[in-house]
């Protein structure tokens, strides 16, 4: 082999497209674009336009939905939870949470929940107080033979004690805006005020 015969794989250079170069080379006149209207313009998206024909991601049947309620949750295996024991890295005196599991390293964030499961139940040993969202009956089997507690806690989305803080910041401004004589009108009887007004409307009438 020699310098000048070494070559591009065929295929790997492409000819660019001449456009514009006379109606013999098949791309002259409007390159290629067609006529007037809306292909021959620049920006125009027909992804899925069938020529106005039912498109097919209309004529295919629809399947499942998403569920806006659903839960997302962390797992975590008993042989984790046992090596991060060991390792020292969780102390196993005191009650275990998802806030410490991940100030420790153990899990990289707790989503909606951790749920426990039951993989290196055999070899579990420790004996700890542990507070999840949900766990597998033989990781609480597992737990409880070592002496150990499970503690189940409802989960809680982050939107919803938003919301509730929300809430309760609007009803002390609310309360804060309320002023004595505010309410010293609010305790007026309307009966009251109505048998007044009716009583001034007949002496103002003269008598016939």
């Amino acid at each position: 082999m020699k310098l000048n015969q070494i070559r591009d794989n065929r295929g790997a250079r492409q000819a660019p497209k001449r456009l514009g170069r006379g109606i013999g080379s098949g791309l002259g006149k409007t390159s290629g674009r067609g006529g007037k209207g809306q292909t021959a313009r620049s920006g125009v998206s027909l992804n899925g336009f069938e020529g106005g024909q039912t498109p097919i991601y209309r004529r295919l049947p629809k399947r499942g939905f998403n569920n806006i309620f659903r839960r997302t949750f962390q797992e975590l295996n008993l042989e984790i939870l046992q090596k991060a024991i060991d390792d020292k890295k969780i102390d196993a005196a005191g009650p275990i949470t998802a806030d410490g599991l991940v100030k420790a390293g153990v899990i990289r964030r707790a989503f909606d929940g951790v749920r426990l499961l039951g993989n290196g139940k055999d070899a579990f040993k420790a004996k700890i107080e542990i507070e999840v969202a949900g766990a597998t009956k033989s990781a609480v089997a597992a737990i409880e033979k070592a002496g150990g507690k499970v503690s189940f806690i409802a989960p809680v989305r982050e939107n919803v004690l938003k919301d509730i803080a929300a809430k309760q910041a609007r009803r002390a401004k609310r309360q804060a805006k309320e002023t004595p004589k505010a309410a010293g009108k609010a305790t007026e009887k309307p009966v009251e005020k109505a048998a007044e007004k009716s009583a001034g409307k007949a002496a103002e009438k003269p008598a016939k």
